[in-house]
């Protein structure tokens, strides 16, 4: 199950190189544009996605409180898709490494404490 939530190395090559040519069509714009010194921030530029489609960047229409309350949770759940979640075997071998270094470091603290304490007592003696 784990395994079909893996995405490939073909899908990250396709996704650069979807990414690199949009990149390279938006300088190649913006130098045919003859605009110097900026000015491209209210421009509408076409750019293509990954797929060849072309959308427009065109400014769009203001979105209410619970509208972007929606996207906000949109691409939360879709940053989580992204995620690669532990397979079982992983998730207990992560959780016994984890164990076994709190104990460790338990130990270790717990003995430089009563290694402290005992130093204080002895060069300060006993309250007693």
């Amino acid at each position: 199950m784990a395994e079909s939530n893996r995405r490939g190395e073909d899908a990250a090559d396709e996704h650069v190189d979807g990414v690199f040519d949009d990149a390279v069509d938006d300088d190649a714009q913006d130098d045919e544009s003859g605009v110097s010194g900026g000015g491209t921030a209210t421009k509408s530029r076409k750019l293509t996605d990954g797929k060849g489609s072309v959308k427009s960047t065109e400014k769009a229409e203001k979105v209410g409180f619970f509208g972007r309350i929606g996207r906000f949770v949109r691409e939360i759940v879709a940053e989580l898709r992204k995620v690669i979640w532990p397979t079982r075997n992983e998730l207990l071998t992560y959780t016994a490494v984890v164990l076994v270094f709190l104990t460790v470091m338990m130990t270790v603290v717990t003995l430089l404490d009563l290694a402290y304490a005992r130093g204080v007592l002895f060069v300060f003696g006993d309250a007693k």
